[in-house]
């Protein structure tokens, strides 16, 4: 479930790890919790090996999909289970819990059973509880999922500002991808049991180190090709479905000849002649033409399926920046679809 995995976080971080269904993502949170061993390796948490620990001999707490509150307890006794247990006098849990339920702003509610609340309170009370005992190190497994889009943005906003406060180490375990970018200083993406790239959110996005990350993460145009030649920095892709493409390769010289042209779909503009040909798009020497195939409308953008004469679709976003749509495309609409060599990625085949 978990390959050979050597990753560090560092303290203070909000760390997410990303993953399809089935990579191994939480039974690594398990492990760090203490409720899977790893048949090898360490754990190591300011130097110290907890890999042999009990789960509550570690100074890290778990707060799981489910919330796994207890149902005939109330908010207060939820929240100062963990207190009890481990041996902290009454006086102190009354100051601990009130000092939780301020936090994540549930004053009034004490008394209440957890069917008694929503779903943002019974996740509220969740994180009160996970966070009373003041572990180093908080676990987090889809925390939000349970959650309306509306109040998972909010709960979003809250833990980041939360984490920021209290300056402790949060781990999440999501499949949301714009969750992770969201919230994450860093995110590592697992596939099959293998952590494949930790990186920033935008350097993952911009920049994924795979063709699998690349269509993993957001959606993406992919054209396979062969090499015909480079000129500096640039070089010139033959491709099947595309025809020629001019892509900007910062890097040192390929040893490869077969290689996939990727553009994201908001770096592919549309227009119904193409690109005006003066100084400012002398770039956009990439261009496709086709026809409107699907328009889906997003509010904030649209996105557009263009087929070329190939064949192939192409995706564009495009932000909807006037009220009225006097600048949208309908579908069975010719259309040039352009973007620059700066705009695409190389990847291997």
């Amino acid at each position: 479930a978990v390959d050979g995995v050597s990753l560090d976080i560092k303290a203070g971080e909000f760390f997410a790890l990303l993953g399809p269904s089935g990579c191994g993502k939480t039974t690594l949170l398990r492990m760090l919790a203490g409720f899977e061993a790893p048949d090898a390796g360490r754990i190591l948490l300011a130097g110290s090996d907890i890999a042999q620990a009990l789960p509550h001999e570690r100074p890290i707490n778990m707060m799981f999909q489910n919330y796994a509150l207890f149902p005939h307890l109330t908010v207060y006794d939820n929240i100062a289970f963990g207190l009890k247990r481990a041996g902290m006098a009454r006086a102190d849990i009354a100051t601990r819990v009130a000092e939780m339920v301020a936090l994540v702003k549930l004053e009034g509610l004490e008394k209440r059973k957890p069917d008694q609340l929503s779903g943002g309170q019974r996740q509220r009370v969740a994180l009160a509880r996970s966070l009373a005992r003041r572990p180093q190190v908080l676990l987090l497994d889809e925390p939000l999922a349970a959650l309306d889009k509306k109040l998972r943005e909010s709960t979003q906003g809250e833990l980041m500002a939360l984490q920021r406060r209290l300056g402790m180490t949060f781990v999440i375990v999501t499949h949301d991808q714009e969750e992770a970018m969201t919230m994450a200083d860093r995110i590592g993406v697992m596939n099959a049991g293998q952590l494949v790239q930790v990186a920033p959110p935008r350097e993952l996005y911009e920049t994924p180190r795979s063709r699998w990350i690349a269509e993993f993460v957001g959606d993406i145009n992919l054209f396979d090709g062969e090499v015909q030649s480079q000129d500096g920095h640039r070089l010139s892709i033959a491709t099947r479905d595309a025809g020629t493409l001019v892509v900007a390769e910062p890097r040192e010289p390929r040893d490869k000849t077969k290689l996939a042209v990727a553009i994201r779909p908001e770096k592919v503009k549309l227009s119904r002649r193409g690109p005006v040909n003066d100084p400012g798009h002398e770039s956009a020497i990439n261009r496709l033409e086709g026809v409107v195939t699907d328009v889906c409308y997003l509010g904030g953008a649209t996105s557009y399926k263009v087929k070329l004469a190939t064949g192939a679709v192409v995706q564009s976003s495009m932000a909807n920046t006037a009220r009225l749509d006097s600048d949208t495309f309908h579908l069975d609409q010719h259309v040039v679809a352009w973007f620059t060599p700066d705009d695409c990625l190389v990847l291997d085949q």
